[in-house]
């Protein structure tokens, strides 16, 4: 029993620790009826709502049959590279950045093994660390990208253009810079090059549910721009799996859930303790971005943007420190750790060399961005 708290611990401990600051910050402010205000319901119900309709579309899989699509058409490696991380680059904007990884990293390693085997040795370590950073670049520019980004938007009442035009020059640089990181990586090259599938992902009967999880997609975006109550969006959602697709429910990350709830309760608590409050305030205000990317590398950028904004109302700020904050440590992004463990189960001698590569990426990108941002 002992070993499978300790394994359950290690797999969830951001979690862990979200609970844990729960019910110890519990003990210093007692439980009341104000504790049902700590909890943002609406975020907890459209990431719920967002995470079961990709959940939905990544079992058709049309994601795998676009990307199968596009790779039919590459010419040399140069070519391969650009698409495979430029997948995960913009798929993040709309499917968030833990589904592009899932999707597309596992997908690249089938992709590799067409190439000889000098070249697919060569490429696999820089290719999967290009995807990770894609992801979580990509991720940032919409509401909908990656968590952070959802319950910030909320948080900072912006209007989806105004969100995106706040993300946006960073998000072109970042573009920018994984191209040209990206056609460095052909390395010398012999003749043209031909993608070919032995087995091809056959969607001719998914149509039927594509389309279902599509009008699922359209309802929750009708949420997220505060269009549709985030309640009837839920209950469209769930009533449609229950009747069509009951086994997509098994495939939503309830532990992110549970993480938000922990952290709306710790924040909540910490609020009310007027000296704390007071003492956060004076080191987060007019520190929001810095803070932001500093503590996402302890704590991950999803819990620094819970943590930070319940002392700091500077909300777009955050939004940009907790997004650049995905970058450097392999803990900065939870997304990362995706990587890393696919990496970890394709070939565990190659973690030494992924953590070294993925850590000079991560701070050559993160660097560049900042300058962006000071400037």
């Amino acid at each position: 029993m002992m070993k499978k708290w300790i394994a359950f611990v290690k797999k969830e401990t951001v979690l862990c620790a979200a609970l844990f600051l729960a019910v110890a910050s519990s003990c210093l402010v007692l439980p009341d009826k104000e504790y049902l205000g700590y909890v943002d319901f609406r975020t907890l119900a459209i990431l719920f709502g967002l995470m079961s309709v990709m959940a939905g579309l990544q079992k058709t899989g049309v994601f795998r049959y676009i990307a199968e699509g596009m790779l039919k058409k590459v010419k040399d490696v140069r070519q391969l590279v650009l698409i495979l991380v430029l997948l995960c680059f913009f798929f993040s904007m709309i499917i968030t950045n833990d589904v592009s990884l899932i999707t597309f990293v596992p997908f690249t390693f089938t992709v590799l093994k067409l190439l000889d085997k000098e070249q697919a040795d060569r490429l696999v370590v820089p290719v999967v660390v290009m995807q990770t950073i894609a992801a979580n670049l990509g991720s940032m520019l919409t509401p909908i990208g990656n968590p952070q980004n959802l319950y910030l938007y909320g948080k900072a009442n912006l209007g989806a253009g105004e969100f995106i035009m706040l993300m946006l020059p960073y998000t072109a640089v970042s573009f920018l810079l994984l191209a040209a990181w990206c056609l460095c990586q052909g390395g010398k090259t012999t003749g043209g090059l031909t993608v070919t599938f032995q087995e091809t992902t056959d969607l001719s009967g998914q149509r039927g549910k594509i389309l279902q999880y599509l009008i699922l997609f359209a309802v929750c975006l009708l949420t997220v721009a505060h269009v549709l109550p985030y309640g009837v969006m839920l209950v469209i959602v769930a009533a449609v799996l229950v009747v069509t697709d009951r086994q997509v429910f098994a495939r939503v990350d309830y532990s992110l859930l549970l993480t938000f709830v922990g952290f709306f309760i710790f924040i909540g608590n910490m609020g009310r303790m007027e000296a704390f409050r007071r003492f956060l305030e004076g080191i987060i205000r007019g520190n929001e971005v810095i803070t932001a990317v500093v503590s996402s590398q302890v704590i991950s950028n999803v819990p620094a943007a819970l943590l930070l904004s319940g002392f700091s109302d500077h909300f777009k700020a955050l939004i940009v420190g907790t997004n650049l904050g995905g970058l450097g440590t392999l803990i900065a992004s939870m997304a990362s750790l995706i990587s890393f463990k696919y990496i970890a189960k394709e070939d565990k001698s190659l973690r030494g060399r992924y953590l070294g590569y993925f850590t000079i990426a991560n701070l050559v990108f993160l660097a560049i961005l900042l300058i962006i941002e000071v400037l």
